[in-house]
């Protein structure tokens, strides 16, 4: 595996030759993002706490810019990282976005503050257009350390969507996590047209996720339940993590996918994920 400080290099360039590739409405020069920018593009980002460090929140905020979601969830998300990561996005690159928070945690160590007044940790959606009916959920069983998902309705490719962003329990909890996927299922079953984002720490045929894929579509083209066909195999899932599984997703209700891209990151161990969606007609 390459050190961090090539992955580094690798990511920075990368983010630099997508700026010059998106031109100005991405780099900063032209006007800020509005909703009708990039309208198609969603992405899902595990941005990695503790993978602290100066100028992290500032290079996050860069490989973002570079591809300028519609909308973007962010899990493992400290509330004062996100407002340096928005604030940086609007200030260098012109990109205004909206943000909501489903903090699950107060918690001093992983997010600094006071000691009575620790920040807040979990999951947060940036999004170009305004967003309504946000609801912040704990799952009843969190694990290890507590969990629960994001949703939000909002614009994405000129129609309202509604959008979940979730991060479940740990990769040796796959217990807990089928509790967690049943109580996100049972209310992603009732939107005719949704996306799901988030780290779900678990392979595409873990049983525990058999829920999601009745209901959903990864944007992933090769990566399918071991159930949707005799030939679907886990090693037709492209890598989401430096330690090469596929644990992130965007799931679609109602919509279907375009394109697919996964950039790893200097400043996570997941890769970020984007996605740009076919317009119904």
């Amino acid at each position: 595996m390459a050190s961090r400080g090539a992955r580094w290099a690798a990511g920075a360039t990368a983010a630099v030759c997508m700026l010059l590739l998106l031109g100005p409405g991405a780099s900063g020069a032209g006007s800020p993002l509005t909703a009708q920018a990039l309208p198609d593009r969603v992405a899902t980002w595990n941005i990695c706490n503790p993978c602290g460090g100066s100028g992290h929140d500032h290079g996050r905020a860069t490989e973002i810019a570079a591809y300028a979601p519609q909308v973007i969830g962010l899990q493992e998300a400290c509330v004062r990282d996100v407002e340096q990561i928005r604030d940086h996005l609007e200030e260098a690159y012109g990109l205004v976005y909206r943000v909501e928070y489903g903090s699950v945690l107060r918690n001093w160590n992983r997010c600094g503050g006071l000691p009575w007044r620790p920040g807040g940790y979990g999951q947060a959606i940036l999004s170009a257009a305004p967003m309504t009916d946000r609801v912040s959920v704990e799952y009843p069983d969190g694990g290890s350390e507590d969990r629960g998902y994001l949703a939000v309705t909002t614009l994405v490719g000129g129609r309202p969507a509604r959008v979940f962003n979730t991060h479940l329990a740990e990769r040796r909890q796959a217990q807990v996590r089928a509790g967690q996927v049943r109580v996100l299922a049972a209310e992603v079953a009732r939107h005719d047209r949704a996306i799901v984002l988030g780290d779900f720490n678990a392979a595409p045929h873990a049983p525990e996720l058999a829920p999601m894929w009745a209901l959903a579509t990864d944007t992933d083209p090769g990566c399918r339940p071991p159930a949707a066909s005799a030939d679907a195999d886990a090693e037709a899932c492209t890598a989401t993590t430096d330690w090469n599984s596929k644990f992130d997703y965007v799931f679609l209700r109602g919509i279907t996918p375009r394109t697919h891209h996964i950039g790893p990151s200097p400043h996570s161990d997941h890769h970020l994920l984007h996605t740009d969606l076919n317009r119904p007609r």
